[in-house]
């Protein structure tokens, strides 16, 4: 059973996903706060694998509580959900611990898909959000040389998928590998690339020059 809390101040919005979160088999929102200063509080009690983030929120910030969060709980998942789509939110968000970042525009299956994928250590993003972190990291990185790091020709093309927004069995199918030997290749880039979630290996991988 995956474990699910959600932030988010629009109750209407709230309840709803959380109705559809629990009326899914193997997913349970087992709780849902308006701000971040009442889940911290809690935070350590419900220990949740997957946290569901608003970022305009009363009080604290969705980016200032995400970044709390995964202080208290490192091995939290994240994904924001909202309506901003700019940069530098967005930048902002990933660079506080943020596991994936989708649009409330994004349907509640598509969300059910998003906490799976960022249970199993992937970084749910809608693929206009994705390109431009990948420009941003692209921006920020352009000086960077190229540094000696034995990435692997599969292990680079299992990189620029997931750069992309393309899940699991995409590069499965793609490469005519099984699931589960993407999941060895992905723990083996994480190992080189000193990276403990799929977001921090893709901005690790630009960092470097590798993407």
């Amino acid at each position: 059973m995956i474990k699910v809390v959600i932030v988010e101040d629009n109750p209407v919005f709230r309840e709803g996903i959380a109705a559809f979160i629990n009326a899914t088999e193997g997913f349970s929102c087992t709780n849902s706060f308006e701000t971040y200063e009442t889940l911290l509080k809690e935070i350590k009690k419900i220990n949740p694998d997957v946290l569901i983030s608003d970022i305009n929120l009363p009080g604290m910030s969705g980016i200032e509580g995400v970044r709390k969060a995964k202080e208290l709980l490192p091995e939290l998942k994240i994904i924001m959900l909202t309506v901003y789509e700019d940069d530098k939110r967005i930048f902002d968000a990933i660079l506080s611990g943020a596991t994936g970042y989708l649009s409330k525009k994004t349907t509640p299956a598509k969300i059910i898909e998003a906490v799976k994928e960022a249970y199993e250590g992937g970084s749910p993003m809608n693929s206009n959000i994705a390109a431009k972190v990948i420009n941003l990291l692209k921006m920020q990185n352009s000086d960077k040389k190229q540094p000696e790091i034995n990435i692997s020709s599969k292990e680079r093309i299992i990189l620029e998928n997931l750069s992309v927004g393309k899940n699991y069995k995409f590069i499965a199918d793609e490469l005519n590998i099984s699931v589960h030997t993407v999941r060895y290749h992905i723990k083996n880039i994480y190992a080189k690339l000193q990276a403990n979630s799929q977001s921090e290996a893709i901005a690790q991988a630009y960092q470097k020059g590798i993407l």
